[in-house]
């Protein structure tokens, strides 16, 4: 499959496509997944013989951000998928079952941040010290948060609209 089959493909099942430039971000194909599709988005992929890379979160305000990168071997085509959780109760789909490599990269994402993977069989601790209770040593204090557009200037609100937001509010 091409590129842009991939990318057709991942919409198919739910993600919503996001640009991007190789040059710029590294990936080929970069997609948002609403976390109820995510278990679908990446059974397309695990169906087109794609390998996971890494999963990892990113903590911005409003929400948590899990991160997943996939690849190909035989070719050039790298696939980044993004999927939003609250802050509050940060929840994913597990995708250990369609990965079982994902077990390893799930554990240490809520060790690290608290992400807790539904359907995953064994959240225990993975690197912190057994007694670490509720640390999580790469979640922001809520004082030093940015906003995700200033993290991820993917997600930063269209300037044209938002100045168009301001002008109506001054007639």
């Amino acid at each position: 499959m091409t590129n842009d089959e991939i990318r057709s493909a991942l919409g198919l099942a739910g993600a919503v496509p996001n640009d991007t430039e190789y040059a710029v971000s590294g990936t080929h194909v970069d997609a948002t997944v609403p976390a109820d599709r995510l278990r679908e988005v990446v059974q397309v992929l695990r169906d087109n013989e794609f390998l996971i890379e890494d999963l990892s979160a990113v903590d911005a305000d409003p929400d948590l951000m899990g991160l997943y990168h996939f690849c190909r071997t035989d070719r050039a085509c790298r696939v980044t998928l993004r999927s939003l959780t609250g802050r509050n109760a940060p929840e994913l789909p597990s995708i250990q079952g369609i990965y079982p490599g994902a077990n390893w990269h799930e554990r240490e994402a809520h060790d690290f941040f608290g992400l807790v993977f539904t359907g995953h069989p064994d959240l225990s601790v993975l690197i912190l010290p057994e007694d670490a209770g509720d640390l999580r040593p790469l979640r922001k204090a809520p004082e030093k948060l940015k906003a995700l557009g200033e993290v991820i200037p993917l997600f930063a609100p269209p300037v044209a609209a938002a100045a168009a937001d301001s002008s109506e509010g001054k007639a």
